[in-house]
């Protein structure tokens, strides 16, 4: 029998330490595969929270009015927009410019930012160039030198006066410009739209008109501009004087005087005196033959239409009728027998005026 002690020991065997490092393998390989889609997952998160604020509601309680000077950069126009309180991050209005491709398309501009616009909102706006628009008026039947007078009192444009444009050169209307548009940009702007008007009515003008230059046309449409302020009443005005000048009859027009005493002032303030009416200028058509050398104000379109296709009449005379329009003759008889009513309307006026 062999003793126990003699029992030779079992050879030793090497640990197996595999199954230990098999659960910190997996948990790098989870890991390895999870962080590209928890990466993913954040990023949209960040994604979906951007564009969740890019879209949302502005801070802004009331409209805001934002200037963005020409040259400014994104991330100038963004502090701008930051300062004014339009935007809630100036981070995320930034990406959203550049996420949305408008880098380049933000248009310098005047804006009103209606309230609560969102910075999408915002964005669009400004890539639209919907600058504020503000307007000035021309009246019809104003000289030049009293249009210069409104151009010059304008709060919102800018710069110097320009000389002087000549009489009869501004189209009457009312024009839209945006802040930052100069005196003499906004003048270029009014003759161009007469001389524009002009190159449109006068290739479609009647036959046989006394008025044979666009320039003609405009002295006529300027004396018929300041005879009669009642609109209906310019076509038939027109039509008297394209008779007399027809028939070369002096055109006897009172605006003509008062232009020939106070020039581009525009008014008289007072009654014409009967010296004046004989007093020879070269814009008295009392006592020259023919148009003035110039016009003696601004016409609007109605008056140039009713010079260059003016109705068929057989009227020679016209004077006021007390109404604020005239009273329109064929003959001289009638004509003077509406002087003397006129007269007479004229004296009533005056001894209510002297009660008073």
């Amino acid at each position: 029998m062999t003793d126990p002690d003699d029992t030779p020991e079992a050879p030793a065997t090497s640990v197996d330490v595999a199954p230990a490092r098999r659960p910190l393998f997996r948990y790098l390989l989870i890991v390895l595969i999870a962080l590209p889609s928890l990466a993913a997952l954040v990023a949209g998160g960040v994604f979906l929270y951007g564009k969740y604020r890019f879209e949302a509601e502005g801070p802004h309680t009331e409209p805001q009015i934002v200037m963005l000077s020409p040259g400014m950069g994104v991330r100038a126009i963004a502090t701008r927009l930051d300062n004014a309180g339009v935007i809630s991050d100036r981070r995320i209005f930034l990406a959203g410019v550049r996420f949305t491709g408008a880098d380049a398309t933000l248009k310098a501009g005047e804006y009103e930012i209606p309230a609560h616009a969102s910075m999408a909102a915002i964005i669009g706006i400004l890539r639209e160039g919907r600058s504020i628009l503000h307007r000035i008026t021309i009246p019809e039947g104003r000289t030049s030198e009293q249009a210069m007078l409104i151009v010059a009192a304008d709060p919102v444009l800018e710069g110097d006066l320009p000389p002087p444009p000549p009489e009869g050169s501004l189209l009457p209307e009312t024009y839209s410009f945006t802040r930052g548009t100069t005196r003499t940009e906004m003048v270029g702007m009014m003759r161009k739209a007469a001389s524009d008007l002009m190159a449109e009515l006068w290739p479609a003008r009647a036959e046989g008109l006394p008025v044979k230059t666009p320039e003609e046309a405009i002295i006529l449409a300027s004396i018929v501009e300041k005879e009669t302020g009642v609109a209906s009443e310019r076509p038939r005005v027109a039509a008297v004087f394209v008779n007399r000048l027809n028939k070369s009859m002096r055109l006897q027009s009172d605006p003509t005087i008062i232009y020939g005493l106070v020039g581009g002032q525009g008014a008289l303030g007072r009654p014409i005196r009967r010296s004046e009416i004989d007093r020879p200028t070269p814009y008295n058509t009392y006592q020259i033959d023919g148009l003035p050398p110039t016009p003696i104000a601004n016409p609007g379109r109605a008056s140039l239409e009713a010079v260059l296709n003016p109705p068929e009449t057989d009227e020679y005379y016209f004077v006021a009728d007390g109404t604020g329009g005239h009273a329109f003759s064929r003959t001289l008889a009638e004509h003077l027998r509406r002087v003397q009513d006129w007269r007479r309307i004229e004296r009533e006026r005056a001894r209510g005026t002297a009660e008073k």
